[in-house]
Formats: structure tokens, C-alpha cells, sequence
């Protein structure tokens, strides 16, 4: 199939002088649903890698919502963005895509089947109002340097899109690399019909895919990148809705149909799509890789695959030495975020989220502080972090799934301290907010107003608590906290009794659909 415009030379038009061929569109995906283990204690089960500000003030997601921006393939760009999240990070995901400033909608998977799911049901959803757009999926977890190359690579990956094709993003390695999957290039493929203006995007030449290979050992890793026939998979996805919907439905029927049964029964709530759940629960977990593109070298009676190479600062910051890597570094080699001082240190990272970190005649280091716990690993064995974070599981430690500080619709709390039969927490209450009316069989609460207003459901009563004053709430009153006013409510709130668990909560009522 070919693409439905003839190229005219780069150097004859202007990107201005050229009209926009509106036969396709260009949707950006974002896949949402990582967890990123290997980049604790900062990301966390329930606040995962892609909600964290790892390289600056925004958060990967936020960062990836805009890296389309100013794209010229040809096509017009939509704005909407179609992201896919974790059911139980629905609230925070939706707060920060709030920032984009862009039409967003939000599918929300009540269960973890992996990338070729959530790339399903995504497609099913633009494919209902426009089964030839073309998708750029994106991880929401990764980073870019480069947004100029970046977007330059997309477009030249959208020429290609638009012919029939499902395009990846390779990387041309610069190391052996044990902890990225890899894809063998084939024979160069010719400048693609319908190309546009752009001049960096017109000197990118794509190759046939020859086939996936799963992540290597270092001596087998070596050998791919000495041989220049291998490139790192970058994770990131070009194609139509419908070439992805066919190519799913033939080598993977199964996931087709539970997704298509999980679209068909799912519905709008607010401002998220839900996916049916039993449905979309029965559908097996696989990859993208996997599903599909290891299968498109030997069976191309759907699609051929092309790749199409990145070249734009990338990094899927999969582990703490890969923030390191891509961070602005002094002149020994250390990267500091927060409160750091160094001393005779080298090639050491270093980040505070509150306390001072002193670091004298370190070497090769990492050094991650939170309120609740610190890591510090040697550079070459960052990939076992996630081995400390099974064990905390294992021990059933809540490092493992939420920091301190826990993020709520309403708001959020900080556990301050934890003792025997008693907790302190630090509350804060957006303006208008209010949490669920709710009920404790173990524990009773005291609420102390620091700051603002607070509207109080104790049982039949209904009060008001200002700053400096407190209310009692007994164990096993219906109760809920409310803030009426147009500034943050801060409260302090000690809990007492023989049990204080998060999941010692009866709702009755939620503005928020919770259970």
C-alpha cells in the first residue's frame, strides 16, 4: 500500500506552502501503567516512576504529554491525548494530565495485562471515530532530551505509518546493554512517499524489521553491538489503529477479543473511561514485543514492520545509573538533586528529598533519600534494587507501595510517626473537597485544625472546626471531613485504638467512586 500524496522534493516547498493531507490523523497514545521498581525508594507501587519529577520539576507523564508538540509530518495532529492508566493511580494520573492543558481521555485498566492490552484497547478507542489514525504510542515512563530529533524521528516514522506499515523506534546502542530488548535491522529502505518538508526528518533512512530478540547477557550484548546490526528497542510505537487492530486480532485472537469485550461493556465515569473488568481481567498479559512484533519477520501477511532510528537524548531512566547518564553532571562526574554535598566524591548521584546527604570519597555510588528510607547501591548493581523491593514485600513493609506521603483525590496525608496502638498524620484538604463519609471498627481519631476551615459529619451532627480548635471522632461513628473554605484545610490527626490500617475504612458514601 502506498502513501495517498507523491513526495515532492524537500527543497522546492515551503513547510508553510503545504497543505495538510487530512486523510490521516496523528493520535497520540501515552501507556501509562508501569511500576518501575528498579527506581526505588522514589517510585513506589501505589506513586510509580512516570508520576515522579526524576529529571526535572515534571514528572515523566507530564513531560510526555507534550513531547508532540509542533509536529510536522503531513498530517494534522489531534489534540487529544488517549491515555491508558492503572486503575489505582486513576486520580494523581488525572490530576497531573490536568496540567497538559489538552483534552485528554483516560482509560483506566482494573487489572495489569501489560502493553499489548493497554495498545488495544487504545486503538479500539480511536478506531471508533477514526479507524485510520495513526498512533504514536509512547511510554509514559521514558525521557527525552532532544524534542527537536525526537520529533523529527516521529515524523519519518508517520510517512511510513501511513503506508500500511507498524513502525519502532530503534536506538543505536552505544554500550552493551543487558537491560534493553533488541531489534536486528534489515536492508535500508528508500525515502517514503508523502514525506515531508522537515530537512532532519527527510535525512533519516528507515530499515525492514528483521526481527525482535529478547534482552541478552553482556557477552551476547557485545557481539550485537559490535556486528552494528542490532539497535536498542525503544518501547516506542507507530502505526494505524486499524493495521494494530488487524495484526492483534491474527496473531493474538485472544487479547483481541477480551479487549474488545472490555471496550464494547466498558463507560464513562467522570473523567475516566472504565474498562469492563471481567472482561478485560480475561485477557492474557503479554507485551507489544512479544504479541506482535517478534512474529512480523516470519509472518508479514499483515503488516511489515519498520524500523526507524531515535536519535533525540532518549533514555527509558529504567534504573538509577540511567538518571545518572542523561543528568548534568559537575566536574567529577557527580549528580546531585536536593541537598548534597560532595567531598573528594566521583561519578556518584546523589538525591535528597528533605535531609542534607554528605558524600566523602564516594565512588561509582547511588544515594536515594526519602522520608522512610535510603538506598544507597553501587552503580553496577542498580538492576538488584528490585530485589530489595521484593524482600520488603515479602516482609510486608509499606515501602514497598507508598511513600510517606500519599497522594488522594482529596488531598493527601503524611505519616508522621507510628507507634503502638496510636498513629499521627499531617492532612491537607483541597478547597472543596471533601473525604468519603466513612466509619473505623478499630480505631477512634482526633482532628486538629492547624490552618483553614473544616465541615465535620459526626454522626446526626454537622459543625464547624476552625483554626486552633479540635473534634473527637469515637470508634465506630459514622463521620466525614469536609473543606468548605477557598484555601487549603491542614490538620493534624491522631488515630488510637488496636488496629490502624488503611483498610479499616467503610464507606458509605465517596464523591470519588471508591469502594
Amino acid at each position: 500500500m502506498t502513501a495517498p500524496v507523491t513526495a515532492t522534493p524537500a527543497d522546492t516547498r515551503s513547510t508553510q506552502a503545504m497543505p495538510l493531507n487530512v486523510k490521516f490523523k496523528v493520535h497520540p497514545v501515552i501507556l501509562a501503567g508501569g511500576s518501575g521498581t528498579r527506581l526505588w525508594p522514589m517510585s513506589r507501587e501505589q506513586h510509580p516512576k512516570q508520576l515522579i519529577g526524576l529529571i526535572g520539576e515534571d514528572s515523566l507523564l507530564q513531560s510526555t504529554t507534550r513531547r508532540l508538540d509542533g509536529l510536522e509530518s503531513g498530517y494534522p495532529l489531534t489534540e487529544q491525548l488517549v491515555v491508558v492508566a492503572n486503575e489505582e493511580q486513576r486520580f494523581t494520573t488525572a490530576e497531573q494530565l490536568r496540567t497538559s492543558g489538552k483534552p485528554t481521555r483516560l482509560i483506566l485498566e482494573p487489572a495489569g495485562r501489560d502493553t499489548a492490552p493497554a495498545l488495544t484497547v487504545a486503538a479500539l478507542s480511536i478506531a471508533a471515530q477514526d479507524s485510520d489514525g495513526i498512533m504514536v504510542v509512547m511510554p509514559a515512563d521514558h525521557a527525552v532530551t532532544d524534542s527537536d530529533g525526537f520529533r523529527a524521528a516521529v515524523a519519518a516514522g508517520v510517512q511510513h505509518a501511513a503506508a500500511g506499515h507498524i513502525v519502532t523506534m530503534g536506538i543505536v546502542p552505544t554500550r552493551a546493554e543487558t537491560g534493553y530488548g533488541y531489534i536486528r535491522i534489515g536492508a535500508a529502505l528508500g525515502a517514503q512517499a508523502n514525506a515531508t518538508d522537515d530537512e532532519a526528518s527527510s535525512k533519516i533512512t528507515a530499515h525492514q524489521l528483521d526481527r525482535f530478540v529478547e534482552k541478552p547477557h553482556l557477552e551476547l550484548a557485545q557481539r550485537y553491538v559490535e556486528s552494528r546490526e542490532y539497535w536498542w528497542n525503544s518501547g516506542i510505537f507507530i502505526m494505524r489503529a486499524s493495521t494494530w487492530l488487524k495484526a492483534i486480532r491474527h496473531f493474538q485472537p485472544a487479547i483481541y477479543e477480551a479487549c474488545a469485550a472490555a471496550f464494547a461493556g466498558g463507560k464513562a465515569d467522570g473523567d475516566f473511561f472504565r474498562l469492563q473488568r471481567d472482561a478485560f481481567s480475561a485477557s492474557p498479559s503479554n507485551s507489544i514485543d512479544y504479541a506482535v512484533m517478534e512474529k512480523l519477520g516470519a509472518d508479514q501477511s499483515v503488516a511489515t514492520g519498520v524500523v526507524v532510528p531515535l536519535q533525540a537524548g532518549w533514555s527509558d531512566v529504567g534504573s538509577w545509573d540511567a538518571i545518572w547518564d542523561i543528568s548534568e553532571k559537575d566536574a567529577e562526574r557527580n549528580v546531585s538533586r536536593g541537598r548534597v554535598m560532595f567531598e573528594g566524591a566521583s561519578s556518584t548521584f546523589a538525591h535528597s528529598e528533605g535531609r542534607l546527604i554528605a558524600c566523602v570519597g564516594t565512588q561509582d555510588l547511588v544515594v536515594v533519600e526519602t522520608a522512610d528510607a535510603i538506598l544507597v547501591a553501587d552503580k553496577s548493581r542498580v538492576q538488584d534494587v528490585k530485589k530489595i523491593v521484593g524482600r520488603i514485600r515479602e516482609e510486608g513493609g509499606l515501602e514497598a507501595s507508598n511513600h510517606r506521603k500519599v497522594h488522594r483525590p482529596w488531598g493527601n496525608y503524611d505519616s508522621v510517626d507510628t507507634g503502638e496502638r496510636f498513629q499521627v498524620k499531617r492532612i491537607v484538604v483541597k478547597p472543596g473537597a471533601r473525604l468519603s463519609l466513612q466509619m473505623h471498627h478499630h480505631r477512634a481519631e482526633h482532628w486538629i485544625v492547624v490552618r483553614g476551615t473544616a465541615l465535620v459529619t459526626r454522626g446526626e451532627e454537622r459543625f464547624i472546626v476552625s483554626e486552633n480548635e479540635s473534634a473527637y471522632i469515637p470508634l465506630g461513628v459514622t463521620h466525614r471531613l469536609e473543606n468548605p473554605g477557598k484555601m487549603p484545610l491542614e490538620m493534624i490527626e491522631v488515630q488510637s485504638g488496636s488496629y490502624l490500617g488503611e483498610d479499616d475504612i467503610v464507606r458509605f458514601d465517596d464523591t470519588y467512586g471508591r469502594q
